[in-house]
């Protein structure tokens, strides 16, 4: 008798591969040496078929593996359970067995027993403003869904009526079809798995069992959400089919843009424009934030850009944590629309100022001094 070929190069992965690795692998080789997809040699393509299954049904088995990494192929005999031909049976059943394993997608199955079925999951996207989503609220939204035919409580039969037993199988929800040497298992086409016909249907719901409607629902929205987050309404999403579960809404949220306010997080930000005479000699001002005014003092000589930082004047996130922060940021503003006295004396301040040098505007020099150093070493 010739040697058996290895399990591990007959199926082309490495000694580790995982399991998931394994059946990728054996599924893709199944289905390329099926004796169906090569009639040109049916015959070399069954035994390529066996050989593959034989592989995989060992080094599926960690026990059965471990053994063949172990003793080889000497380490299986006796150890298929009694089995014909041991890891390569290959008779009816195993062919059923490998066949809904490896092309039950391709033909479809039953997708559950009597057709219950779970419903639809829903999406709604929901704009609120950043105080609400700041402060939580509670909003009210209409949404079109499926639900559960109240005329036939979701049957789909006629009230007084009642479905029967299918007559194409037998009430099993399955049948089966013979593809060559193959059994092939799926859903019954006339009750679509339910085993059940409906021979008088609803005149609402024309045997679906479900209705189109709009629902209104109260969502509330908890305080700290931010852009991106859902919210799962349990058991809001379309009916179940047959009497199955319902699916769940998940409301997304999207905050609007705000007209002073950024977030980032649990800080809030902003810009806050000062005038030329306020950053020079400093003073208090009102700025905003989400619980109303409070003063900031600017100290003299504040400078474009600077920020302030007002603890827990920020959000206190969804999920937890400290409340953040306010960060203003303070932008000069330049005087506009002087009149002639006005840029008289501007004039008159800045001949001033520019008699004190560096001393008066320190970051102005620095720059200049920086400027005519990167160009004496270019010259240079």
């Amino acid at each position: 008798m010739a040697a058996k070929e290895d399990y591990y190069k007959l199926l082309g992965v490495d000694r580790n591969a995982s399991d998931e690795e394994l059946k990728k692998k054996y599924r893709s080789l199944a289905m390329k040496h099926h004796p169906d997809r090569n009639a040109d040699n049916p015959e070399a393509a069954e035994a390529k078929f066996k050989q593959i299954k034989e592989a995989y049904e060992v080094l599926s088995d960690p026990k059965k593996r471990a053994a063949y990494d172990q003793f080889g192929h000497a380490g299986l005999d006796g150890s298929m359970g009694g089995r014909p031909g041991g890891a390569g049976g290959f008779g009816a059943e195993g062919f059923s067995d490998i066949f809904g394993d490896v092309f039950g997608d391709i033909f479809g199955g039953a997708r559950q027993r009597g057709g219950v079925q779970r419903g639809a999951d829903l999406r709604y996207n929901l704009e609120i403003t950043l105080e609400e989503a700041v402060a939580g609220t509670e909003q009210k939204i209409r949404i079109p869904v499926l639900v559960t035919c109240g005329e036939c409580s979701g049957s789909g039969a006629k009230k007084g009526s009642s479905p029967v037993i299918c007559t194409t199988c037998h009430g099993h929800g399955q049948v089966r079809m013979q593809q060559g040497f193959f059994s092939v298992q799926q859903a019954c086409p006339t009750c679509r798995g339910t085993g059940k016909q409906i021979k008088d249907p609803c005149g609402k719901c024309y045997g679906q069992g479900r209705v189109q409607e709009n629902k209104t629902l109260s969502a509330k929205i908890p305080a700290g959400v931010d852009t991106g987050d859902r919210i799962r309404l349990s058991g809001e999403g379309e009916a179940g089919e047959r009497g199955g579960p319902a699916g769940d809404l998940y409301i997304e949220i999207q905050v609007k843009r705000h007209d002073i306010f950024t977030r980032d997080g649990a800080n809030l930000s902003c810009e806050v424009p000062i005038s030329f005479v306020t950053a020079c000699l400093g003073d208090e001002i009102h700025v905003p934030t989400l619980d109303g005014k409070v003063l900031l003092k600017i100290p003299a000589e504040t400078q474009t850009g600077k920020v302030f930082r007002l603890r827990g004047k920020g959000v206190k996130q969804v999920r937890g944590g400290p409340v953040g922060d306010l960060l203003c940021r303070v932008v000069v503003e330049t005087p506009v629309n002087l009149t002639k006295e006005q840029k008289a004396l501007i004039s008159q301040l800045g001949e001033s100022l520019s008699g004190g040098g560096k001393h008066h505007s320190p970051q102005e020099h620095t720059w200049i001094d920086g400027v005519k150093d990167f160009f004496d070493k270019l010259t240079g």
